[in-house]
This record gives structure tokens, C-alpha cells and sequence, in this order.
């Protein structure tokens, strides 16, 4: 384990009031080894140097806990969740946390179920699904305090993705890069139509490279009328737009 490196990880978590622990750390460090293994075979990341993973994943995972109160979320759905960011990292700082991960690849699931087992992490639940179907589902549909989406698509398509699992009173927050304003006043309407509120837009920078990040959270405030999520396919081809 380079300590320089995870020092300063719990170092800068530490700031933002987020206490890492000796286990917490070995369990990082065993995600660091997994993600590199798997990416060997199957195209998990494009970002495999330790120090780069550890800001550019694992920090910028945990970066939701800078804004939303963690602790008073039990269930969490990470939705498109690739190798397991945000949900596995918070799912490590905050182990109450109940998480149900969608993806539509096989593969990853099949990564993430072996991570799971690595990690020793108890209460995650990796399915292999379309979000468009699982938002669908009775034990999936608005069950969930938080929606987590990590780099998926613009807002207008995350919201008939990630919406849909959200319940009444609970929250969807969407990570994005540079400055998003344009997604979101071209996402106003499906936020509105599929039962969101915008809340506020959180805007930080990573350590070291200082790399620009976005939060955008959004209360979910009515349900999500029935005719939402549309098949599989229908969000990416047709995003909701005002008629």
C-alpha cells in the first residue's frame, strides 16, 4: 500500500468531516487491486494510476457526502454504475448503507459481484438490468432515499433513467463535470414532468489536478406517472422535451 497516497486520500476526506478508518483503507486498496486486475481483461476504466484512482474514483465518489447528509440515508440505487462509482466507495464510508447497483452489462456485474465479496460488504445487491426495466419493477420502483448517477448520460435522459426509482421525499443527484447549466434548463420540463424539484447545484474541484465538479440534486416531490420509464432505448433516442 503506498501510504503517501492513501494518507493523503483519508487526509482530504477528513475535511469534509468524513473519518476513514484502518479497515476502510484496506478496503480501498483492495478496490485499487481488483479494478486493475479486471480492467486487464474487460474495459472497466480509463484511469489506472493509484494516485489518479484514489481522487479521480474514490474522492470524487465520496463527494456526495460533502453535500447530502449520508447518515440519514438508508437505501441507496446507483444507476449505469460501471465499475461501482459513486455507490461502492460510499457504500465503504458509510456501511449502513443499503445499495442496489443497475447495469446493463454483464460483465460489470460480474466484476461488482466479485468486488462485493472482496470487500467483504454486506447489503449490496448488483442486477443486471436496463434501468428503463427495473424502474418498471414493484421492488424497485420509488423504494429508494437516494438515486446516484455517475457520468451516464445529459439530464434530460438520467432523469426518465434514475427518477423513476426515487421515492416521494428522497433524492436524485447527478454527477457531472464542467459547468452543467445547459443540461439543466434543457432537463427543467422532465424534471417537472417525472415527479423532480431542482434543489441546488454544488460545484467543487478535486485535489491535485483540480478538476471541475458538479452535484446537481433534485428532490423527488410526486410520483412519477406511470407511462415513465418508456422502453429501453426510448430515453437515449427521444429525451423528454417541452411539446
Amino acid at each position: 500500500m503506498n501510504h503517501r497516497i492513501t494518507h493523503h486520500f483519508s487526509e482530504q476526506l477528513q475535511q469534509h468531516h468524513i473519518d476513514v478508518t484502518d479497515v476502510m483503507l484496506e478496503q480501498f486498496e483492495t478496490y485499487y487491486q481488483e479494478l486493475i486486475s479486471w480492467n486487464e481483461r474487460m474495459n472497466l476504466t480509463g484511469i489506472t494510476e493509484r494516485e489518479q484512482v484514489y481522487m479521480k474514483h474514490f474522492f470524487d465518489s465520496a463527494s456526495l457526502a460533502f453535500f447530502l447528509d449520508m447518515p440519514a440515508f438508508r437505501s441507496v440505487a446507483d444507476i449505469g454504475s460501471g465499475a461501482g462509482f459513486p455507490s461502492i466507495p460510499l457504500k465503504i464510508l458509510f456501511p449502513h448503507l443499503q445499495v442496489t447497483i443497475i447495469d446493463s452489462l454483464n460483465k460489470r456485474i460480474q466484476f461488482l459481484n466479485h468486488l462485493i465479496s472482496a470487500l467483504g460488504l454486506k447489503y449490496v445487491d448488483a442486477v443486471h438490468a436496463r434501468a428503463e426495466e427495473a424502474g418498471r419493477l414493484a421492488h424497485h420502483r420509488e423504494k429508494y432515499d437516494l438515486v446516484t448517477a455517475r457520468a451516464v448520460a445529459r439530464l434530460n435522459v438520467l432523469n426518465e433513467f434514475c427518477l423513476p426509482f426515487a421515492k416521494v421525499g428522497g433524492y436524485f443527484a447527478a454527477m457531472k463535470g464542467t459547468n452543467p447549466q445547459e443540461e439543466i434548463d434543457a432537463a427543467l420540463y422532465s424534471t417537472n414532468l417525472l415527479g423532480g424539484k431542482m434543489q441546488q447545484v454544488h460545484a467543487f474541484r478535486l485535489p491535485i489536478d483540480q478538476s471541475e465538479r458538479h452535484i446537481i440534486v433534485i428532490e423527488k416531490v410526486k410520483q412519477t406517472p406511470k407511462a415513465y420509464p418508456r422502453k429501453p432505448g426510448m430515453p437515449l433516442k427521444q429525451p423528454l422535451v417541452k411539446p
